[in-house]
């Protein structure tokens, strides 16, 4: 039987070598530690989304009262989230690279998902008080975009499973429809199902929100055929498109309005 040579030992090494194998030894540890360390990253997927003209835990998501009545509607007004693991959840490399390749799956840096709070409690916190100054927000948008004064008419949103301003747009869109519809007697909608994100400020300006593709993949989930996407966040929706989801970009309240009457009368809409 033929024996095999002995290992070369330190001594037995070149200089060279020697020097390689000096340097190597930080780097191999490094990478040792790293495949066990916590680093600083959220998984994120595609999470829930809730028609803003319907329902949610029981309780209708927008209600008017004062001077008018809210009108029946067609179709859905779906607002879209990301689900993300917590701010104090341990993501390891092995976790990174599992999730850096799968398209329902992204890894985000931590501080880009939780820019505020180290603990859940104070995330919860951080995004219940935007949810509520978003509400605030959209239905002064709203109200302003029909011309209607908030001592007439009393709007009031209840949508307790999410946080964050993500669905202020979709709110002000979901008011408007519920009190005038398309202006014609019709519903915005036209009866399908649209789904869509962005910030909404006052003055009805159109803001971005990131987890783009993950929502539009939510949003197909979910039964939607139209998708309302931030103008700025085009690029990153495209990326990761869902088949038979047309994207439909926004930068105004007045806009998005625009774009659903014209989807609806099968005139001229912008994409994405």
């Amino acid at each position: 039987m033929r024996s095999l040579p002995p290992l070369p030992t330190p001594r037995s090494l070149s200089p060279r070598r020697r020097r390689l194998l000096v340097c190597a030894l930080p780097v191999l540890a490094l990478f040792a530690v790293t495949a066990v360390a916590p680093l600083p990253f959220s998984v994120a997927q595609p999470g829930l989304t809730a028609d803003v003209l319907g329902k949610a835990g029981g309780k209708r998501v927008i209600t008017v009262s004062g001077g008018e009545r809210a009108r029946p509607t067609k179709g859905e007004l779906l607002m879209t989230t990301i689900a993300a693991t917590p701010p104090d959840a341990d993501v390891r490399l092995t976790d990174v690279v599992d999730d850096w390749f799968a398209s329902d799956r992204a890894v985000m840096p931590r501080d880009s998902v939780y820019p505020v709070g180290d603990t859940p409690e104070e995330v919860r916190e951080h995004n219940r008080a935007e949810m509520d100054e978003s509400q605030h927000v959209a239905i002064r948008a709203a109200l302003r975009q029909l011309g209607m004064s908030p001592s007439e008419v009393r709007v009031k949103l209840r949508l307790s499973e999410v946080g964050g301003p993500s669905a202020g747009l979709l709110f002000s869109l979901g008011i408007i429809d519920k009190l005038d519809g398309d202006g014609a007697g019709g519903d915005l909608t036209g009866g399908r199902t649209i789904a869509g994100t962005g910030t909404i400020e006052a003055n009805g300006e159109v803001g971005p929100v990131g987890g783009v593709p993950l929502k539009t993949k939510a949003a197909k989930r979910d039964g939607a055929t139209v998708f309302l996407v931030p103008e700025a966040e085009c690029a990153d929706a495209r990326s990761e498109k869902p088949d038979g989801l047309r994207l439909v970009p926004v930068s105004t309240l007045d806009g998005a309005v625009d774009s659903l009457k014209a989807l609806k009368d099968g005139g001229e809409v912008p994409s994405c």
